[in-house]
Order: C-alpha cells, then sequence, then structure tokens
C-alpha cells in the first residue's frame, strides 16, 4: 500500500466515525420543527408544490411596504414573523430555491428574523426597524398565506426588495397585492415630508432620498414687488385650497409654475416660503444630477397628493443630453412628466431659472406645461431698505439704512445680506457695538475696486461679462499677473 492510499484510507476511516457519533448524539430539544413542517401546518398543503408570486419592492419604497405588512398581518391575532436559517446563502436564494434546499434538508431550520434601520424622517429619531429577511405567517380574510419579506442588499447583487407570497388560493396572493400597495401610498413615510434625492443611491436618508427639515419661513421675510408674492401663492396653494370647486367645474389641477430673474434676487427664499406655507404637502426638491430623477419624483407626488415638486435651476438641463443618457433634452423630460399626471393631480411643478432665454424654446414647443410665469427682479431702493431692516434687525438707524439702499442700486438680496454681515464684522474687529459708521463702512469696502468680484458674485445688474472681466483680472490666465492681463479679458471677450 502506497503512502497515498494510506491517507485515503485513513480520511475513510475518520469520516465513518464521524457519522458514527453523529448517530449516538441525542436530539436537539431546542432545534424545533424544520421550516417545511411550519409551512405546511399553516398552508395545510406541502409548501415546495405551491406556486410562489412575487411583488418587486423599489429600495426606497421598503419602509413602506414593511409598514403595509405590518399592518395586514397584524389584522390576524395569530400572526407571526418567523425568521430563515442558512447561513448567508439564504440572502442569495429565492424562496423556491430555498424550499427545495430544506426539502433536501439544507437551510432548513427556523433562524432569526432580520431588521435593517431606515429613515422616516428628517429628524434624529425618525427610523424604523424594516423586516430585511422574515417569514410572515397569517390569514387573509380567513385564508392562509405565508409571505417571505426580503430587502434589497446590494452586497448580496439585490438592488431591490420583495414579498414573495405562498398560498394555496392564486386569488389571495392577487388580493394580498392590491392591498399591499394601496397601504403603502396611504401609509407612505413620503406623504406630507420634504425630500430630495442625493446621488449616492446608497448614502444618508433611504436608498437615496433624503428627508428635509420643512423651512420656517414667515411672509413678512419675503421681500418682493407688491402683490407679487401673492400672486405666485395664489397659484400654487390658492387652487389646492380650492379644488373641489375646481374639479365640479370640469378645471383642472395640475400646474406648473416658473420663478426667473438674476441671481440672488430672492427665487429659492420664495419657493421656501411656499414650502412652508403649505404643510401637509409632499415635497420633492431636485437640483443639479438629482433632476435626472424627475419620473420618480412624478412618481412620488402623483401617489403623495397634494404634492409640489420643485425644480431648481432647470436653465443648466436645457440642452443636457447626458443625464441618464437620454436621447432628448432633460428639460424636455421634465415638461413630459408634467404633461403625463391626470388632469385632477393636485401636483405643482416649480422651476426656477437664472436665464429664462435659454428656456424660451422648449417651453414654446411644450405650451401649456407651465401657466404661471413670474419675474423675481432686482430689488428697487425701496426694496432694498426693506431688505437690510430685515437683515439687520435694527441694529442701524433708519437714515444709515436708507443711505445703504441708495448707494448700492442694481444689487440684490444676497448682496444686502452679505452687507450687513462686513458691517457686524467690522464692528466685532474695532471691538464695538454695530453702528451706522460701521454700516457706511462696509458699503465703501463693496463698493471699492477690488471688491469687483465679489460683487459680481453676489449679484449686481450690468453687463454679465464683467464677471468674466473680473475674474480674469483676480486669476490671469497662463500664470500672468494681474496687471499685466488687465486688458486680456476684454480683448478675448471681444474676440469671441
Amino acid at each position: 500500500m502506497t503512502p497515498g492510499d494510506e491517507t485515503t484510507d485513513l480520511l475513510r476511516q475518520a469520516k465513518r466515525l464521524v457519522e458514527l457519533l453523529l448517530q449516538d448524539l441525542p436530539a436537539d430539544e431546542e432545534s424545533g420543527p424544520s421550516l417545511l413542517d411550519v409551512l405546511e401546518e399553516h398552508l395545510g398543503r406541502r409548501p415546495d408544490r405551491l406556486a410562489i408570486v412575487t411583488e418587486d419592492v423599489l429600495e426606497h419604497r421598503l419602509v413602506d411596504a414593511d409598514i403595509a405588512m405590518a399592518e395586514i398581518a397584524g389584522r390576524d391575532p395569530a400572526s407571526r414573523l418567523i425568521g430563515l436559517g442558512g447561513g448567508d446563502s439564504r440572502h442569495h436564494f429565492t424562496l423556491g430555491d430555498q424550499l427545495q434546499a430544506a426539502r433536501r434538508g439544507h437551510g432548513s431550520e427556523i433562524g432569526q428574523v432580520d431588521y435593517l434601520q431606515a429613515s422616516t424622517g428628517p429628524g434624529p429619531d425618525d427610523h424604523r426597524n424594516v423586516v430585511g429577511l422574515g417569514l410572515w405567517l397569517f390569514a387573509l380574510d380567513g385564508r392562509p398565506v405565508a409571505v417571505r419579506q426580503q430587502s434589497a442588499r446590494p452586497q448580496y447583487g439585490r438592488s431591490q426588495g420583495s414579498l414573495d407570497i405562498l398560498t394555496a388560493d392564486p386569488e389571495t396572493a392577487h388580493d394580498l397585492i392590491a392591498e399591499v400597495r394601496r397601504l403603502m401610498d396611504e401609509r407612505s413615510v413620503f406623504r406630507g415630508q420634504v425630500v430630495t434625492f442625493a446621488g449616492d443611491p446608497y448614502g444618508s436618508g433611504l436608498a437615496g432620498v433624503t428627508f428635509l427639515e420643512r423651512p420656517v419661513v414667515h411672509r413678512d421675510d419675503v421681500i418682493l414687488p407688491d402683490g407679487l408674492l401673492e400672486r405666485v401663492t395664489h397659484h400654487v396653494t390658492g387652487i389646492a385650497e380650492h379644488r373641489a370647486v375646481l374639479v365640479a367645474h370640469g378645471q383642472h389641477l395640475k400646474r406648473g409654475v416658473l420663478l426667473y430673474g438674476p441671481p440672488g434676487t430672492g427665487k429659492t427664499h420664495t419657493m421656501r416660503y411656499l414650502l412652508s406655507s403649505s404643510p401637509g404637502t409632499t415635497a420633492i426638491l431636485l437640483s443639479g444630477g438629482s433632476l435626472q430623477y424627475i419620473q420618480a419624483a412624478a412618481k412620488i407626488a402623483r401617489a403623495h397628493q397634494p404634492a409640489l415638486v420643485v425644480l431648481e435651476d432647470v436653465d443648466l438641463i436645457a440642452d443636457d443630453r447626458s443625464m441618464g443618457m437620454m436621447p432628448k433634452p432633460l428639460l424636455f423630460e421634465v415638461l413630459d412628466a408634467l404633461d403625463g399626471l391626470d388632469s385632477d393631480a393636485d401636483v405643482t411643478f416649480l422651476l426656477t431659472t437664472n436665464r429664462v432665454a435659454d428656456l424660451e424654446r422648449a417651453l414654446t414647443q411644450r405650451p401649456g406645461r407651465v401657466d404661471l410665469a413670474a419675474e423675481i427682479p432686482l430689488p428697487d431702493e425701496a426694496g432694498r431698505t426693506r431688505l437690510l431692516r430685515l437683515y439687520a434687525g435694527g441694529l442701524f438707524s433708519d437714515p444709515a439704512l436708507a443711505t445703504a439702499a441708495a448707494r448700492t442700486e442694481g444689487t440684490t438680496a444676497s448682496f444686502a445680506k452679505e452687507l450687513v454681515r462686513r458691517a457686524v464684522l467690522r464692528a466685532a474687529l474695532a471691538g464695538a457695538d454695530p453702528g451706522d459708521t460701521h454700516l457706511a463702512g462696509a458699503v465703501d469696502d463693496l463698493l471699492s475696486d477690488g471688491e469687483t468680484l465679489t460683487r459680481s458674485l453676489l449679484g449686481v445688474a450690468g453687463d454679465p461679462a464683467a464677471v468674466v472681466d473680473a475674474a480674469y483680472a483676480v486669476f490671469p490666465p497662463h500664470g500672468g499677473t494681474a496687471m499685466g492681463n488687465a486688458g486680456t479679458a476684454t480683448a478675448r471677450r471681444h474676440e469671441s
């Protein structure tokens, strides 16, 4: 016998010894019944011979599905939630695979229920332990049913969750899915919340959906030309308040509002006021890269009316075909999403832009999507005085505020806010309380030649190319000096 044969024989003997030892072990009194036994007792049929109906659940709807399942199962006093054994392999198996494996004696034991913590709102305590993997056993209107609830697990290659329904009656599965869908919309954690879509689908929040605190902005904090805010508010919230009358007279509820004007004039601030004045309204905020999620946002808005979809700086996507590999400009996707809503959908699309000219062609090619365009202009002298008084909070005298407003013609609300901050900083550096002289000094600073680029960034009236000139002066190209390139920007601009 060769050494290799001796080793093989030794391994066979060791295997036989282990088998004999296992046969002599007493039964584990805590092992309990197998998965197949539990299911057969509950369903009254062999579970591995029943059809399985699967309802997929998008990752950001996992909490809604968990709430729905808990409510449905809770209607049966005898319902219970059990876990599934089988180690990590259970995360890779479908329910059908798991039943077949259990029939062969693999992973047939009952295990622990897996949970994951998911956000349900913007606060630190707004969360819910969601079933990540578990098996519900209950009766739906007296008909026994088993549902494996499973969450998304990207680490296992599972991008969405599922509800795998096992029942002897196919009609029961149909009824259960219908009830789950209804409750997911009625009990949704998104209803009445302010949310935004993050670029990272596995970032903070709920599967890329981040909950935001609803802003608190009072009417006196919004400085706009007389009647402008009221006109916008009536179109956004007034239609919602009188929806019954409008529908009764055959009028549609969906509406599109465009806020346009120079940067820094208060478009975002106006939007925040509209959010503040519409508690209970579901709001979805999209800007930048998140604008590609417009279809998902429209679905959430449709399901959780009344709703407000905010699209900031839509001029950035007027001709963009890159986001999401769209075959047409993404702006058209936005307008199509608005057009796809039912006429009685209580949904507002609120668009903001700094460059309305870039949108005119697209908007005229899709008439009727936007039914109110409101210009948020540069504040006049009276408006600048009111803005300075708002931001100063009583720090300076009325004559000083009026003088500062008169000297800063063509500036924005952002400019006024920065002006007050600089005045307070000047006082702090001098070790004094803020006063009129500090405000006047701050005006001198911001109007000086050295602050040209700062004024451009804060928002001033005039030729937009002045921003380019200022930028070239401060950050000259090709390593030159600011002095040596002082005329380069203007020359380069005229060449182009």
